[in-house]
């Protein structure tokens, strides 16, 4: 039987599990699929709704070209992606997964990048929004704002180096052919240029794009609601059958032959399904362990996401060509990435050096519809962080290029 055969009669078995497992506990799954719903309006909605519609906007409007043509000295020497990718990374950066998925689709389809570039980019720009890792993360749930730092610095510092390690991704594919205004390095002129010819290329109206991007944005939305719901059932059933038990027993062996503390085994099986729960069991792990172990852990949840939104990353992707298996692999070693990375720092930054003392202290971080205004603020810095650095990158080609153009006349 082909692999693909024997995937349909897994999903066939695992929904028919499912299925009754909702029969036997109806109770326990109306009341997961509720608080399923919940989280889906109160804090994916007013999260992603926006900067999908807004995405979308400027890349009709050709604002995306013209990033990305700023951009370029910086994406295509570290990464091996087009300077579109990193408005991708901006915008991933400050408003999380799966923001990345969407965006590096449409960039996708407009044919901006190859698949190869696509699946580089997906890999390290799906990250936890800066607003969940430090006000519901550190602050709501660990209730120490100082762990803020230490995790942000190991969640996006690790989401870096796998974008290093992920350039050899497909060593020998044929990047996407760069526009010739690219060759110039960091112009202006060029960006506008190219942002011009962009929005004479689609000839839609104002109207006609605001409502063709909404529905899109709706339709992702639904998708990703129905699989925070799916998922928020499926934890609430197993536990409540009591197959969860077996698998933290499970766990919880493995843990010991790695010398880490077995309490540490609910938050990695619930994270492995669905990463608020996983973050937020692994606060509430016993005073026992370690702190350093605790926010190791929760580095490890936020940087593989969980399941839930490996499922909504994978619909998203169905259609474009890019392949799932680089996602994963990638998932993993940011996962293993951070966490390692949490331990090296917390002699360094951890709360008891008090360096990040006020790093999560900030009034304006705010989950939900009152985080708007400081996600928006966010994706604006770590666009104009982008941009000087490519800034500079591209002054330091131009002089180093200078002298070995002197050289051979």
């Amino acid at each position: 039987m082909s692999l693909k055969k024997w995937s349909v009669l897994l999903l066939l078995i695992g929904l028919t599990l499912l299925f009754g497992l909702m029969l036997t506990f109806p109770d326990y799954s109306w009341k997961a699929a509720v608080r399923g719903l919940a989280i889906w309006w109160d804090v994916l909605f007013p999260s992603l709704f926006p900067f999908f519609v807004i995405s979308e906007m400027m890349l009709g409007f050709g604002i995306v070209h013209f990033i990305g043509m700023l951009l370029d000295p910086l994406m295509k020497p570290l990464f091996r992606i087009p300077g579109s990718g990193g408005f991708v990374a901006a915008m991933s950066f400050a408003s999380g997964y799966p923001v990345s998925a969407k965006l590096t689709s449409k960039l996708r389809e407009q044919q901006l990048l190859t698949r190869e570039e696509g699946e580089r980019l997906v890999a390290f720009t799906t990250t936890s929004d800066p607003i969940f890792l430090i006000g519901a993360v550190s602050v709501g749930f660990f209730h120490n704002p100082q762990l803020a730092g230490t995790l942000a610095a190991a969640h996006y510092g690790s989401s870096l180096l796998v974008g290093l390690l992920m350039r050899f991704h497909a060593p020998r594919a044929i990047p996407s052919p760069a526009p010739a205004a690219a060759r110039s390095g960091f112009s202006l002129r060029s960006a506008l240029k190219a942002m011009h010819e962009a929005r004479l290329a689609d000839d839609r109206t104002f109207g006609e794009q605001l409502r063709q991007s909404v529905i899109s944005a709706l339709q992702l939305m639904t998708v990703v609601g129905g699989l925070v719901v799916v998922f928020s059932v499926l934890l609430e059933v197993l536990s409540a059958s009591g197959l969860m038990t077996q698998l933290y027993e499970l766990i919880r062996q493995v843990l010991s032959i790695l010398h880490l503390p077995p309490a540490l085994a609910e938050p990695f099986v619930g994270g492995g399904f669905e990463v608020t729960l996983g973050a937020k069991s692994s606060a509430e792990v016993p005073a026992s362990v370690p702190l350093a172990f605790k926010a190791s852990a929760a580095a490890f949840i936020l940087s593989w996401a969980g399941l839930s939104v490996h499922a909504q990353i994978a619909s998203i992707l169905s259609g474009t060509g890019l392949r799932y298996l680089p996602f994963l692999l990638a998932r993993m070693i940011h996962a293993v990435l951070a966490a390692l990375m949490v331990l090296f720092l917390w002699p360094l930054t951890g709360p008891d050096t008090e360096v990040f003392l006020s790093f999560g202290d900030s009034p304006g971080l705010h989950s939900g519809w009152s985080g708007l205004p400081s996600a928006g603020l966010l994706t604006l810095e770590a666009l104009s962080l982008l941009l000087i650095l490519s800034f500079f990158i591209s002054i330091i080609q131009h002089l180093w290029n200078k002298p070995k153009a002197l050289k051979w006349k």
